[in-house]
């Protein structure tokens, strides 16, 4: 069964890069979504050298398509997922402004979810997989390359959402006692926050990593200083944090 469906993806990866109708691209693309949904991790895996071949096509609404799927896929198979890396962080700089805003929503996703797994595994298991150590490597690269974009002139609606990541950031990394208490109890479901570093951890530093999140609401409060300067929008987003 897994053979077969190996095939059959291949198959319709292959018309998803190559099929001269757009809409045969999308509708293989969507298919390869469901097939590596089902599939096991270590299938899916050993496809994602051909789903990252998508990221050169040049229609964007397939690479709005394979960021969907790399979102869908990657998730379920994290441990596989630091070659679909690169890919993200290429479309972030994107010339269309939908594929780059859906980068940033995808990463932003996988920001929070590498966090939670990093500490739940050194919670429950007292050490963490070295591949997970290398895709908060890819994680850090993202949360920068995301700065730049909402800190630099540019798109308003690439901005607005580079300033959400911003957000969430800070979130994640300002202390809350009750994410702690709800974390402490083993098979709770909670977004990640700081206080779950309050026992250690062996590269999260969570001093360093406050002291970025209150520099980072810092420079946005020195936006709002230079508010003649900035779209209406932009501003709006940053007072409403």
């Amino acid at each position: 069964m897994a053979a077969v469906s190996r095939d059959q993806a291949l198959s319709l990866l292959a018309a998803a890069n190559n099929h001269g109708d757009l809409a045969v691209k999308l509708s293989s693309l969507k298919q390869v979504r469901g097939i590596l949904s089902s599939a096991d991790p270590s299938l899916a895996a050993e496809l994602f050298p051909y789903l990252v071949e998508l990221q050169s096509s040049p229609e964007s609404l397939v690479r709005k398509s394979l960021i969907e799927t790399i979102e869908d896929i990657g998730l379920k198979a994290m441990e596989h997922s630091s070659i679909l890396m690169p890919v993200l962080l290429a479309f972030l700089r994107d010339g269309d402004s939908g594929v780059a805003g859906k980068s940033i929503v995808c990463g932003t996703n996988f920001f929070c979810r590498v966090l939670e797994e990093i500490t739940m595994q050194f919670r429950w298991h007292g050490k963490v997989e070295r591949w997970l150590e290398e895709l908060w490597t890819w994680m850090v690269r993202f949360k920068d390359a995301v700065f730049a974009i909402a800190l630099e002139p540019g798109l308003v609606g690439t901005k607005l959402l580079a300033l959400k990541f911003l957000e969430t950031h800070v979130l994640l990394f300002t202390s809350d006692s009750n994410d702690f208490e709800n974390f402490t109890k083993e098979g709770s479901k909670q977004t990640f926050n700081i206080s779950w570093l309050s026992g250690g951890h062996p590269f999260l530093d969570p001093v360093s990593l406050t002291s970025e999140a209150n520099r980072m609401l810092g420079t946005l409060m020195d936006l709002l200083q230079s508010a003649c300067n900035l779209p209406g929008s932009v501003i709006i987003t940053v007072v409403n944090w």
